[in-house]
């Protein structure tokens, strides 16, 4: 199902004239110079295709003959290559560089053998077969440039002096997909009888892999043989379609791509079958819905929630939708890249979830807060130092996947988020959301704002310490610490061992406040808490109750900062 509609992704974009899709048997790859040689095969110059300042520099794409997959062995790109393979030099010093150039050459003579007198492959056999570390003797080049090349390895091709393009675009038509097998069999993603891959193309950009790539489909040891078949031929997938499915995942995981996000250790990727509903695009709007918003439009995340909302309740998100929305999150494993978890469903099916997901979190908030919190934002709230690199790798895996199944979020989220309000003693506005998203998912019934109707005894603590914590501050203006950084984690665990000293300390703080008006509300405030509180304070409040503390801490002190009480 997955390899399928990467497959049918990469179809769609192929028919799409604006896409600028590879076709098979071709790729887009960043080059970064270009060799330039004369007529008669002599080096010219190094054309650098780089534009940018610094670390941000970039090189250009060029459309060039799939790469060859080079996890061992020697294998050469056809007419374009690293500076190892491409001309011989060995700024590593490898035993094997003769070898490796020879199979550049050799790949040429082979795969283009027909079109060998035309001009540019002329020129260019020309120029490898005379030495080309004495063309750039004989012709002085930039020492930075040939420095920088030699440092990268980085990959090369070549351009005739004077024309426009590369010089593989002017012998296009003569480079033909090459297989290197032909054993014929049934595509198990197309039905055809086609010639197998034996290996898949790399897929590269999942996040944490090696940078030459890894594959979804590989068998590399004896114990993975079924029937004596060796590699991908347990899993028969034709040349073509093989070629088609790593294109589209590799278009998906692009630097430039829309279509990808990251959470923890997981890169996320995410396409519809067909082209989106003009009136909402959930392609164009679910990176935000994970990822924090781009810093040149921090706003984005909060209009890609509001266009959601927007379209569910215009009726632009219909309720019958043949066009499947896929989301398919990856991770790096040794050689391997692991699939931590596939959906498939409709634009309303997934839509319909996420808002869940945005409701049940809603609490009330300062007016410096975003409207709508991102996930990992709220992952990020349960880590120390707010760091993505101190998130648990499988918390931010079971949280979408609770969000995009609409289940409960997993309960490490709580304990983690409870744990860093006790260390830091901060019930923060993601922190509260986190806890009031669990307690609703777990069939509770917390409102956004706050609910003096609420008789949960956990929830009336916080209010009463959110309350004590107030007159405190009123009556100590300018305090730098106040009960909450010594008292919330006794308070909100074990109650009876803490409020009845509060409350002590309370009549001391109101004796020291002039408006007598204040005074009378805050006194009101607590009388109206306490009577809610039927029996006495309990002794333990468990996750549960600490959860329910935390709520109505917070939701008091954000009605303190609304409500209009003047000293």
């Amino acid at each position: 199902m997955i390899l399928q509609a990467l497959d049918e992704y990469y179809k769609r974009k192929l028919s799409d004239p604006d896409s600028h899709t590879a076709p098979e048997g071709w790729e887009w790859k960043e080059i970064p110079f270009l060799i330039v040689i004369d007529q008669e095969g002599n080096f010219k110059a190094i054309e650098d295709t780089r534009e940018g300042e610094g670390k941000k520099k970039r090189a250009k794409s060029f459309l060039v003959p799939m790469g060859e997959k080079k996890s061992n062995g020697i294998k050469a790109n056809l007419l374009w290559d690293n500076v190892e393979y491409a001309l011989g030099v060995n700024p590593r010093g490898r035993d094997d560089i003769k070898k490796r150039h020879n199979a550049f050459v050799g790949r040429i003579c082979k795969d283009l053998k027909d079109a060998l007198t035309s001009k540019p492959l002329n020129c260019i056999l020309q120029f490898l077969k005379t030495d080309p570390l004495k063309r750039f003797e004989q012709k002085p080049v930039s020492l930075s440039l040939w420095s920088e090349m030699l440092e990268s390895n980085a990959l090369i091709t070549f351009k005739i002096d004077g024309d426009r393009d590369i010089a593989i675009h002017s012998i296009k038509d003569q480079i033909k997909p090459q297989t290197d097998n032909l054993t014929l069999s049934t595509c198990l993603l197309t039905g055809e009888k086609k010639a197998i891959a034996r290996l898949h193309p790399s897929i590269k950009g999942v996040r944490g892999t090696n940078t030459t790539g890894g594959s979804i489909v590989s068998f590399n040891l004896d114990s993975f043989r079924s029937f004596g078949k060796d590699q991908s031929f347990n899993a028969p997938i034709s040349e073509e379609a093989a070629s088609a499915y790593t294109k589209g995942l590799n278009m998906l995981l692009a630097k430039d791509s829309q279509n990808k996000t990251y959470t923890g250790d997981s890169s996320i990727v995410f396409w519809s079958r067909a082209k989106a509903n003009e009136n909402f695009d959930l392609e164009e709007n679910f990176a935000w819905y994970v990822s924090d918003s781009p810093k040149d439009d921090p706003d984005r995340g909060v209009r890609a929630v509001k266009s959601l909302y927007d379209a569910m309740k215009s009726g632009h998100l219909p309720v019958f939708d043949e066009n499947r929305f896929y989301i398919l999150s990856l991770a790096p494993n040794a050689a391997r890249i692991a699939i931590r978890f596939w959906r498939s469903g409709t634009v309303r099916e997934f839509g319909t979830k996420i808002l869940k997901h945005f409701d049940d979190i809603a609490i009330a908030r300062g007016p410096n807060d975003p409207e709508h919190l991102n996930i990992n934002r709220l992952l990020r709230a349960t880590a120390f130092e707010y760091k993505m690199d101190n998130v648990p790798p499988n918390l931010s895996e079971n949280l979408m996947t609770s969000i995009l199944d609409g289940t409960p979020y997993p309960i490490s989220l709580l304990h983690l988020c409870l744990r860093r309000v006790r260390a830091e003693m901060n019930v923060n506005y993601s922190r509260a959301s986190i806890i009031k998203g669990y307690i609703n998912r777990k069939g509770g019934n917390l409102s956004v704002a706050l609910d003096r109707n609420n008789t949960n005894s956990g929830y009336l603590l916080g209010r009463l310490f959110a309350v004590l914590e107030k007159i405190q501050e009123t009556a100590n203006p300018g305090i730098n610490s106040t009960i909450r950084d010594r008292f919330y984690g006794a308070a909100s665990s074990s109650p009876v061992a803490v409020f009845p000293q509060l409350l002590r300390l309370k009549n001391h703080h109101l004796s020291k406040m002039s408006n007598k008006a204040l005074k009378t509300v805050y006194e009101k405030e607590i009388g109206e808490i306490m009577d809610g509180i039927v029996n006495n304070l309990p002794s333990h409040l468990e996750l549960e109750g600490q959860s329910h503390f935390a709520i109505g801490y917070y939701q008091q002190r954000q009605a303190f900062f609304t409500k209009k009480i003047r000293d």
